[in-house]
């Protein structure tokens, strides 16, 4: 059975380099056997390619590419920690969506993200999910995702 590394690799995939915090924190923290992610905004070598809200200055199907990059992000944040490898299943996904005040599409839109952790983990991605929608994001960006995975408890990035 291939790794999720190598996995990643079939698909043409690649972890980005982890985005440095904008603030006081870390991008990844593990406690046990779980490993949560700080939120993670769609930053491609350090910028955003798309500003806004979703609904008025982003459309759904940018938005729901732009949630892949979250999470694709968010990998990465893991993969620093524990490395990606490491990771057993998905537990949860927390996707924040900047959304115009008419906006009623934040499932469609964290689906990006959901759906890319499927195809990399198949029925191992299989999570609990909040889709919230907000009125504004850091630096503008549409979305945002965190995640939370379970990952081997002999790692030696565990507690």
């Amino acid at each position: 059975m291939p790794t999720w590394t190598e996995k990643l690799s079939s698909m043409a995939l690649h972890l980005p380099q982890t985005a440095a915090p904008l603030a006081a924190y870390v991008p990844a923290n593990c406690v046990g056997n779980l490993v949560q992610t700080s939120g993670q905004i769609p930053l491609v070598e350090g910028t955003l390619p798309i500003q806004g809200k979703v609904g008025t200055d982003v459309d759904v199907t940018a938005a729901i590419e732009l949630a892949r990059v979250c999470a694709l992000n968010a990998l990465a944040a893991v993969d620093d920690l524990v490395g990606i490898d490491s990771i057993v299943r998905v537990v949860k996904v927390v996707g924040y969506v900047a959304s115009a005040p008419d906006f009623t599409n934040q499932p469609a839109v964290v689906n990006g993200a959901s759906e890319l952790l499927a195809e990399v983990f198949g029925d191992n991605a299989a999570h609990i999910r909040s889709a919230v929608g907000v009125a504004v994001l850091p630096l503008d960006a549409p979305v945002e995702i965190e995640l939370v995975v379970e990952v081997v408890t002999d790692h030696p990035g565990t507690i």
